[in-house]
């Protein structure tokens, strides 16, 4: 059954992630309904330039929801905030909240506040970048205060491209890595299919995983759906 009256989340998300919608639709588990738009493609434009360009077209993204009344939004692409920095970015969200009256985030921002609500200050990032991403993505999150202990770097059969990780292809490279069970890991990539992963590495159970999609339910049950219940935790 779907229940009309549930709270609707909006998200943002690039053109070619298909992660994004179902991972969060079924972490959510019909408490709050998600509702998405997409970038433009900038198709003309390398990758760096193209995320960087996200952030210009986010505010004709939130206007393209129309009436659709979603109570909060979501900037699904972490690559543009990892340009911005986090003070720009808090800078940002503030002005977009309040131009359209809604609370306006991005899935950086939803990380770092999952990250606070398990006092965890310091991470392993498990990243599916290219090295130049990785870069801005470990100097954002340590200009927002998480200590980056160390990187898992996860490569596809196809590369560096978190669109193309399989989920054998994560925990045989988590596995591998051996991490400390008592070190939060941090996936990063809003595109990377990670739900079966999570399971298979048993992930809130034995110790705390946590990814760009499930941060960004968490935050969205916190600030739509307090009282729901779930079966799912970020951390054991």
């Amino acid at each position: 059954m779907v229940n009309p009256t549930a709270p609707r989340l909006g998200v943002v998300v690039p053109s070619g992630n298909a992660a994004v919608e179902p991972e969060i639709s079924a972490l959510l588990s019909g408490h709050v309904h998600v509702h998405a738009t997409r970038f433009p493609l900038f198709t003309e434009f390398e990758q760096r330039e193209r995320i960087a360009r996200y952030n210009e077209a986010l505010a004709p993204a939130i206007a393209s929801f129309g009436r659709l009344g979603a109570r909060a939004v979501v900037a699904e692409c972490s690559g543009s905030h990892y340009l911005q920095g986090p003070a720009r970015e808090q800078e940002f969200c503030d002005d977009l909240s309040a131009r359209f009256g809604v609370e306006v985030t991005t899935v950086t921002r939803t990380v770092l506040a999952a990250l606070a609500s398990i006092d965890a200050t310091e991470v392993t990032l498990v990243s599916p970048y290219a090295q130049w991403l990785t870069d801005l993505s470990q100097g954002y999150w340590e200009a927002a205060g998480i200590k980056v202990r160390d990187i898992v770097k996860v490569r596809s059969s196809k590369g560096f491209s978190p669109y193309d990780v399989s989920t054998d292809e994560l925990v045989e490279q988590v596995r591998a890595a051996d991490r400390p069970k008592d070190e939060v890991l941090l996936m990063t990539g809003t595109g990377m299919f990670t739900l079966a992963a999570l399971e298979e590495l048993k992930a809130g159970v034995e110790r705390t995983i946590i990814t760009s999609n499930l941060a960004t339910a968490w935050w969205s049950l916190s600030r739509l759906a307090p009282d729901a219940v779930v079966n799912w935790r970020l951390a054991p």
